[in-house]
C-alpha cells in the first residue's frame, strides 16, 4: 500500500518517527509530508532514513512531477499525526499553502487524521466545529487520548499510540476509499451505514438527599468510546450519558451524534427505552445501581453528633439490560451489555460473566475485570464477549477504542441485514 504520513508541528510529532517505523515493518511504502514546523521537532534526517524516500513540505521542490498534485493522486491511504489545531483549520477550510494542505486536496483514497494539542484547544468550539466538518466530508478523525501533555498538564488532546493509530489506519484503509459520493451524502461511510445505534455510558447516581448519592467508579470512556466507533463506522447514534462531563462528548456531538443527558438509573431506563423503540442495536455500556433508596428526603440529612445516623433502606432498580433482552423493542434488535465482574471463591472473572449472559439474555455480553488500576476510570481495557449462551466469541485487549472496534466488529456479524 502506498501511505502519505503527514506530520503537523507538535511535540507528539516525535510519536510519527514510531508510526512509521510500524507501517514500513508492515511493508508498505510510505511518504513523510512534514509541515515547516514539524520538521523544528523532527528532522528531515530521520523521516527519510526510516522511509527511504525524500521528504520535504514544500510545494516548490521538484516543481517538474507536480508534487502537490501527484502525491495525493497516487495514495491509497493518507496519515496525519500529529494533526494540530492548525492544520485541522487549514484542512477544514480547505487552505493549500504547503504541500501537506495541498496534498489533502488532491487525495480521493481514505484519509485519517490523529489529533493531538492542549485540551483547551481540542475542546475549543472552533476545533471542534473544524472536526465536524471534516467528519461529515468523510475524514476519519480519531479522537484523541487523555493523559499526560506538554509540562505538566493533563486531560484528552494526547496523540494515540502509534500502535493504535495503524491500526484504525490501515483499518479505515480496506473498508475502501471514501468517494466523492461519500462526500456528498455528508456523513461517514463504514460497516454500520444505514444503522440507528443507542450507547448508555458512565454511572447513574441514586439520592440519598439534595447534596449526597449512591454511585459508582464508571468514568464512561468505555461507552464514549463505542459511541463514537459507531459514529466513525456510519451509524446513527444516540448516547445516554450518565453523569458525564460535557468535554467528555463534545467531540460526539459536534459529529451528529444525539447526546442525552440523565442521572439516575430511571430516567437512563427511560432515555434509552424512547431510543430502543427505533434502534438497530442497543449497547448498555453504563453502570447501572441495582439498588436506589426508597425515599430522599427534600432537606439534607443533618448530622447530629453522638447519634449515629438512620438506616437508609434500599429498593431494587430495574434491570435495564434484562428488559430490552426480553422485549426486543423493535423486531431483529441486537442487545448487547456489559460485565463488570470480580472473580471470588464462588467463581472467577468469566464464569461469572457467563453466568450473568444466560440470565440477562443479550445476544452479546461484555465481560470485563474491574479493581484498583482495572476497567473504571483507565484508558485501557481487557474484556472478553460471550454470546446468550455464555460461549466465548471474541477477545480484545487495548485502548477503549480497540475495545470497541472489536464489540462493534462482532455485532456486525449478528446484526440482521438492512
Amino acid at each position: 500500500m502506498r501511505i502519505l504520513l503527514g506530520v503537523s508541528g507538535g511535540i507528539a510529532a516525535y510519536k510519527a518517527v514510531l508510526l512509521l517505523r510500524l507501517l514500513r515493518e508492515q511493508g508498505h511504502a510510505v511518504r513523510v509530508i512534514p509541515t515547516a514546523s514539524a520538521l523544528r521537532f523532527v528532522g528531515a534526517p530521520t523521516f527519510e532514513a526510516l522511509s527511504g524516500e525524500p521528504v520535504t513540505g514544500e510545494v516548490f521542490d521538484d516543481v517538474s512531477r507536480v508534487q502537490h498534485v501527484a502525491l495525493g493522486q497516487g495514495a491509497d491511504l493518507v496519515v496525519v499525526a500529529p494533526a494540530t489545531a492548525d492544520l485541522l483549520s487549514r484542512a477544514a477550510t480547505g487552505r493549500a499553502d504547503d504541500l501537506l494542505t495541498s496534498t489533502l486536496l488532491t487525495a480521493r483514497c481514505p484519509v485519517v487524521m490523529a489529533p493531538a494539542m492542549h485540551t483547551e484547544m481540542w475542546e475549543h468550539p472552533a476545533t471542534q466545529a473544524n472536526v465536524a466538518t471534516l467528519r461529515e466530508r468523510g475524514v476519519h478523525v480519531i479522537e484523541p487520548a487523555s493523559g499526560r501533555l506538554t509540562g505538566a498538564d493533563t486531560g484528552p488532546g494526547r496523540l494515540p499510540e502509534p500502535e493504535e493509530i495503524a491500526r484504525i489506519a490501515l483499518d479505515v484503509a480496506a473498508r475502501g476509499p471514501h468517494t466523492s459520493a461519500a462526500v456528498s451524502a455528508m456523513k461517514p461511510a463504514g460497516d454500520l451505514s444505514g444503522r440507528r445505534v443507542v450507547v448508555s455510558a458512565g454511572g447513574t447516581r441514586e439520592a440519598i438527599d439534595p447534596v449526597r448519592f449512591i454511585g459508582n467508579r464508571s468514568s464512561g470512556k468505555q461507552g464514549v468510546a463505542l459511541a463514537q466507533a459507531a459514529r466513525d463506522r456510519g451509524a446513527d447514534v444516540v448516547l445516554v450519558a450518565a453523569n458525564l462531563e460535557a468535554a467528555a462528548t463534545a467531540a460526539l456531538r459536534a459529529s451528529g451524534a444525539k447526546v442525552v443527558d440523565v442521572e439516575s438509573a430511571a430516567q437512563l431506563r427511560d432515555a434509552v427505552r424512547q431510543g430502543a423503540a427505533s434502534a438497530d442495536v442497543v449497547v448498555m455500556a453504563a453502570a447501572v445501581a441495582d439498588f436506589r433508596p426508597a425515599g430522599a428526603p427534600e432537606a439534607k440529612i443533618k448530622k447530629v453528633p453522638g447519634r449515629a445516623p438512620a438506616p437508609i433502606e434500599l429498593v431494587e432498580n430495574p434491570d435495564v439490560l434484562a428488559e430490552l433482552a426480553r422485549e426486543r423493542l423493535r423486531p431483529g434488535q441486537v442487545v448487547v451489555g456489559f460485565a463488570a465482574e470480580t472473580g471470588d471463591e464462588t467463581g472467577s472473572v468469566l464464569e461469572h460473566g457467563r453466568a450473568k449472559a444466560r440470565r440477562k439474555g443479550a445476544d452479546l455480553l461484555a465481560v470485563n475485570a474491574v479493581g484498583p488500576g482495572r476497567g473504571f476510570g483507565t484508558d485501557t481495557n481487557d474484556v472478553t464477549i460471550v454470546d446468550r449462551a455464555g460461549d466465548v466469541v471474541a477477545t480484545a485487549h487495548g485502548t477503549k477504542r480497540v475495545v470497541a472496534d472489536a464489540l462493534w466488529d462482532a455485532v456486525t456479524k449478528i446484526v440482521p441485514a438492512i
